[in-house]
């Protein structure tokens, strides 16, 4: 759903002016869903939100809503692989695009209470001295307590924690959900996305992985905004899961 609401190019460009402070003039987006592959035999990397602005900034945002304790390194894999997509062979490193891999956790991915976490390279035996490579991971948390940040920021931040509406900005952004639910061709991605994940729990329990695909199946319902009790249902209807199994893997995977 996110994802979804983010090709909207008006809403994408304010929320990344928003969420990083800064103003963008417009914003282009390559594919609908950016796949790089670098090579046979590597690991590709699917971005659910993928774009750039005029300066050639380019911007990849992530919705997460499992922590899996391994978000640094995932941002660390998905920035080297925008630079490696980005620049040609034999061009020059000074060629490399500034960018930001962002994630919106629904979680603490840090714990210490911060609504957002920005980190850049710096020399630590002199924190004055940056290393300049322009490559930038923030880490956004929709349940924040501390830091500073706009007003404008939190709207956005407790929009997507729980669909409240506080100014301009998050009605459209809560008309546009809408606008997409009500969508045929996405009911129907929505619907093949869950068969999916069906298919791939019951591959799973063969191969004795269920527990991950479980998680997979719950994080699929909670994205495409199916409340806690639908996700149990679904659980029920199409793993095979009794209410109580159901009902323990959702509150495990909720958050």
């Amino acid at each position: 759903m996110f994802a979804k609401v983010m090709r909207n190019p008006e809403l994408c460009k304010v929320m990344l002016e928003r969420l990083l402070d800064i103003q963008i003039d417009h914003i282009e987006y390559p594919e609908e869903q950016k796949v790089i592959d670098i090579a046979k035999d590597s690991k590709s990397v699917r971005l659910d939100v993928y774009l750039h602005d005029e300066k050639g900034t380019v911007y990849n945002v992530e919705m997460q809503t499992s922590n899996n304790k391994n978000l640094p390194q995932r941002a660390r894999y998905y920035s080297g692989m925008i630079d490696l997509n980005a620049i040609e062979k034999g061009a020059d490193y000074s060629e490399l695009p500034k960018s930001f891999v962002i994630f919106i956790c629904t979680f603490d991915a840090f714990g210490r209470g911060r609504w957002r976490y920005t980190f850049e390279d710096f020399c630590r035996e002199d924190l004055k001295v940056p290393l300049n490579d322009e490559a930038y991971k923030v880490f956004f948390n929709t349940n924040g307590t501390k830091g500073k940040v706009s007003k404008e920021v939190k709207n956005i931040l407790k929009f997507i924690e729980n669909n409240t509406t506080a100014d301009d900005f998050t009605e459209k952004l809560a008309q546009e959900v809408q606008k997409i639910k009500k969508n045929k061709e996405w009911q129907v991605e929505y619907m093949t996305l869950l068969m999916r994940e069906r298919e791939k729990y019951t591959e799973g329990r063969l191969e004795g992985r269920a527990e991950g695909e479980i998680r997979g199946a719950v994080q699929a319902c909670k994205n495409f905004n199916l409340s806690f009790q639908e996700t149990i249902q679904y659980l029920i209807d199409n793993l095979n899961l009794s209410l109580q199994e159901a009902e323990e893997n959702v509150k495990k995977n909720w958050t």
